[in-house]
């Protein structure tokens, strides 16, 4: 444990006892919130404060106000999770993590990601209209399956209308940057509408989102990624389908259909800035070359649950899911390597070709679990399950119809069971578990781009098996005081795509290629919760393994994957309290994550340099504060980014990347009307200009891709529901 740490703790009982604020928990004034929390992404019926883990829950009315602030389902989690990197206000979520890992996304349990080949596009894969919560469990942990290696986000979407008759929602946005550019003026439209009649319900809706151009903090247009994609200057529609049928009391039939597109209008070309200056990148008229950046997600699940089968419960789900992510060109520039790696002088004159890629995944399975307490021994509750799943991805090149990552297939097959006994009338309970991962990846032979040496590869189907351990032990003295301690390992594969397609040697067989070894992080972690009066403040100290871990490095102009072992730690608190002024709450988070990997190359397994912006984020401090009277209700939030230093060659102290700091502050109000509810936000109320986080900690020396964070814009709505 580091030094850092040492002191870190010796603080926390001392900031625990005297604060009074809290970052993360949302006001709520429901009858029912004190009501166990049931977190559908943990695989069972047990509540939260069962579970020995970390868990953050987004309600509808918490996760409205931050779309509203932030446009997006993962600009709602990163603001209120301090352990989240900031975003990076991009299609692409690459660098995006949470405790320094990938957290899987997933709807409704589904899979989203594409771990094959880590297109980054995962968190915009349903329009958050269509999401009634999102679920957080914080670090590695195998719930899901493959890609939990940071911790999961499950959206959970709407649900059924809840009486006979029709119901719905409806809602109309305005966005405009704070010198109302036409240019940067965007909307959205979204209708929902339900109806039941006795067993049977449906749910169908439909939201269009037009977003403008962004201005920084200087009035100047934010600089566009033409090749990974933007949500700048872009449109997307989103359609969406829930239908049930109660087959009796306790049984459910659940089908779930949802189609979401996002593709860049196309309007505009970066120019460059000056990094010396802190000049950067903006946009300027013009028609980018090829098709524009687009993603597009169909999802669809159907589930069976029945709360009452032999003294039990049990899900059955059947999924199904399609991406396609095609990602920008940029102009040919003589010179430039990620340019050059398409380039083939069999197709055409070496610096003339213009091409772009286009990932394309596919994947379907089953979850099935069952869950009751054991007879004879009714303090232990049993969890037994299994979870299937294929997943075929390739990455080509539309322009020229070649490929540049082989179609690559994955098939798990993974039997669970998880175990939860309570002692001492609950106040004690041990909990534990194992999952078996049986994988088999199968890719063709193959021939890598020119750029790669166009070397013949033979295909293989690399197989690994490995059973995954999670324990804990959860104390609750009293209500609302609880501590826990636990351990949980996750798994993914590394970016096989990256790695299959950067072969640049002769004599190559993926059978024994180890670099498809599969990346085992674990997550040990402590924790302390007092929920009791007015005050709900908690604290975790975590750290997190891997042996043979997964690294974005930059390579010339593209990422490339390799294999390290890192270590990851991290510290994070939340507190909040009710004030003697009725209706208004205080709120403080504060993140602390060191990140270390094997970075000197002489075969040694020890950590020896800092993991860069890519693969951790900053330190982080949220401040908060919600106020509701009536049908009136507001919230203003402060995110800090604290400034620090990445050491990028072991023992170099003065070959750094350093990142600034900044802050941004929000606000959110929202006013019940006798006819839906009027809401405006801002997001950075002050009109901050700052130099986001990626760019700082990755590319700093890059002006093409020197790209400034969002300035002051508002966000006006009128939401009806009836």
């Amino acid at each position: 444990m580091s030094v850092k740490f040492r002191r870190a703790l010796l603080v926390l009982p001392m900031t625990i006892g005297s604060a009074s604020t809290l970052a993360q928990t949302p006001v709520n004034f429901d009858a029912n919130a004190d009501a166990p929390i049931i977190v559908t992404a943990a695989r069972t019926e047990l509540p939260a404060n069962a579970l020995p883990m970390t868990i953050d829950v987004l309600d509808n009315a918490t996760l409205t106000q931050q779309v509203a602030i932030g446009g997006s389902v993962v600009d709602a989690v990163s603001a209120l999770t301090p352990s989240f990197s900031p975003t990076r206000q991009k299609l692409s979520g690459a660098g995006e993590t949470l405790r320094g890992r990938s957290p899987l996304y997933a709807i409704n349990g589904i899979p989203q990601s594409a771990p094959l080949r880590d297109g980054a596009r995962d968190g915009f894969t349903i329009d958050p209209f269509f999401v009634d919560r999102v679920e957080v469990i914080y670090g590695s942990n195998a719930l899901q399956g493959i890609g939990g290696t940071g911790g999961i986000v499950n959206q959970v979407t709407v649900g059924p209308a809840q009486h006979d008759g029709i119901s719905g929602r409806v809602m109309v946005q305005g966005n405009a940057d704070s010198g109302f550019s036409s240019d940067g003026i965007g909307g959205k439209v979204a209708g929902l509408i339900g109806w039941r009649g006795g067993r049977f319900d449906a749910t169908v809706g439909a939201a269009f989102h037009k977003r403008g151009v962004y201005y920084d903090g200087k009035g100047r247009r934010i600089g566009a990624d033409l090749t990974q994609g933007e949500t700048q200057d872009s449109r997307s529609w989103s359609v969406f389908g829930r239908f049930g049928y109660a087959l009796s009391d306790t049984a459910r039939l659940d089908l779930m259909l949802s189609r979401f597109e996002l593709e860049g209008e196309g309007d505009y070309v970066p120019e460059n800035g000056d990094y010396t200056i802190d000049l950067p990148t903006t946009s300027v008229r013009g028609t980018p070359p090829g098709k524009s950046a687009t993603n597009r997600t169909e999802s669809a699940a159907l589930t069976l649950t029945d709360s009452d089968l032999w003294g039990g419960s049990l899900m059955a789900q059947l999924f199904w899911n399609r991406s396609r992510d095609t990602y920008g060109g940029e102009p040919v520039i003589a010179g430039e390597q990620f340019i050059a790696t398409f380039q083939d002088a069999s197709i055409a004159p070496f610096g003339s070709l213009f091409d772009q890629s286009q990932n394309r995944s596919r994947k379907y399975g089953g979850k099935l679990s069952y869950e009751r307490k054991v007879p004879g021994l009714e303090a232990l509750t049993a969890t037994l399950g299994l979870d299937v799943l294929y997943d075929a991805t390739e990455q080509r090149l539309i322009a020229t119809d070649r490929s540049w990552v082989p179609p690559t297939d994955y098939r798990s097959i993974a039997p669970f069971a998880q175990f939860n006994l309570a002692l001492l009338n609950d106040k004690l309970r041990l909990a534990g578990g194992l999952r078996y991962e049986d994988v088999k990846i199968s890719i063709d032979d193959y021939t890598t781009l020119a750029s790669y040496g166009g070397f013949d590869v033979s295909g293989g189907t690399p197989r690994f098996s490995d059973t995954l351990f999670n324990g804990g032990v959860i104390l609750e003295p009293v209500a609302g005081l609880r501590a826990y301690a636990s351990y949980a390992e996750g798994y993914t594969v590394p970016d096989v795509g990256r790695i299959a397609r950067a072969v640049n040697s002769a004599g190559v067989d993926i059978d024994d290629y180890v670099n498809i070894n599969p990346i085992v992080s674990n997550n040990r972690e402590i924790g302390i919760e007092a929920k009791r009066g007015p005050l709900d403040a908690s604290a975790a100290y975590f750290w997190s393994t891997s042996k043979n871990g997964s690294l974005l490095v930059r390579t010339g102009g593209v990422f490339e994957v390799q294999r390290q072992r890192v270590e990851i730690e991290g510290l994070e608190i939340n507190l909040s309290a009710k004030t003697p002024l009725p209706g208004l709450l205080l709120s403080a988070g504060y993140a602390h994550l060191i990140g270390r990997t094997d970075g000197s190359g002489d075969g040694i397994d020890t950590v020896d340099r800092d993991l860069d912006g890519a693969n951790i984020s900053p330190d982080r401090l949220n401040l908060a504060a919600s106020y509701r009277s009536g049908p009136f209700s507001a919230r203003v939030q402060t995110l800090f980014f604290l400034s620090r230093k990445f050491e990028r060659t072991p023992g170099n102290f003065s070959d750094t990347y350093a990142f600034d700091g900044y802050d941004v502050t929000d606000v959110g109000l929202r006013y019940e009307t006798g006819f839906g509810a009027l809401t405006l936000a801002a997001q950075n109320i002050f009109d901050t200009f700052y130099i986001d986080y990626y760019t700082q900690t990755v590319r700093p020396t890059d002006n093409a891709h020197f790209f400034a964070g969002r300035g002051r814009n508002f966000t006006f709505g009128w939401d009806y529901r009836f």
